[in-house]
């Protein structure tokens, strides 16, 4: 009895697991895609908090974490949760993976040699431009670890893993007033599949994730990849 009762447990343990492993976002599939669809529903940026019609790379990603829960999406978006445009986790290097390490893990080096981009941020600047907000911010720098193009190879991967793809633009700063590395990003499965809200597709699509890198590799200004582990 003891035996089959442990069997039991263990299908069904399994069973949830391979759920998880395919499933994660697959309830937004076909979802538009809309820049930056979320905000503070207050000025300056008056668009909702919480929606699962339309998404951006990010925002997906987020709401995919979050379960389609709308307490926990504020977690994952806003640094201790505190809603605010100055509070949110704006940039990916400086804001997200910092308030978000109980979340994700940084695992680039079990799937390659990597390299380190050393990324600026400066937030007064940013704010400035895209929002014309005073701020006190100082320029931040990281180190940020990833796999360099050339060093991406087969990931066997048991579970989703979120895939930050990595661009070395000097004209973003003239767009953005900063420095920005990672420019897109989505989940990578298990079968070797990539789930993303697209902007070129202009809607949450599945991809084959190896024929994606071939393609990012005719631009020389993707230069890699950082693979996060879902805690």
């Amino acid at each position: 009895m003891i035996k089959i009762n442990l069997l039991f447990c263990l299908i069904i343990l399994c069973g949830c697991t391979t759920k998880h492993n395919q499933y994660i976002g697959e309830e937004y599939l076909g979802a538009k895609y809309i820049t930056n669809p979320l905000g503070e529903e207050k000025s300056p940026d008056t668009d909702p908090l919480f929606r699962t019609d339309a998404f951006d790379c990010m925002t997906f990603i987020e709401t995919s974490l979050a379960q389609g829960n709308k307490n926990k999406l504020t977690k994952i978006r806003y640094k201790d949760g505190n809603i605010d445009i100055t509070t949110r986790n704006h940039f990916m290097e400086t804001d997200w993976l910092k308030n978000n390490a109980h979340i994700v893990e940084n695992i680039s080096n079990k799937y390659g040699t990597t390299a380190i981009k050393t990324v600026t941020i400066d937030k007064k600047s940013w704010f400035k431009k895209i929002y014309n907000i005073d701020t006190d911010f100082k320029p931040e720098t990281v180190r940020l670890e990833y796999l360099p193009t050339d060093n991406i190879h087969k990931i066997n991967n048991f579970e989703p893993i979120i895939v930050l793809f990595l661009q070395n633009n000097p004209d973003i700063r003239n767009k953005t007033g900063t420095d920005l590395t990672v420019t897109h990003t989505g989940f990578l499965l298990p079968n070797g599949t990539l789930r993303h809200a697209s902007r070129k597709q202009r809607q949450v699509v599945d991809t084959d994730f190896y024929e994606y890198i071939i393609k990012r590799k005719q631009n020389k200004n993707n230069i890699g990849i950082t693979l996060l582990k879902i805690k």
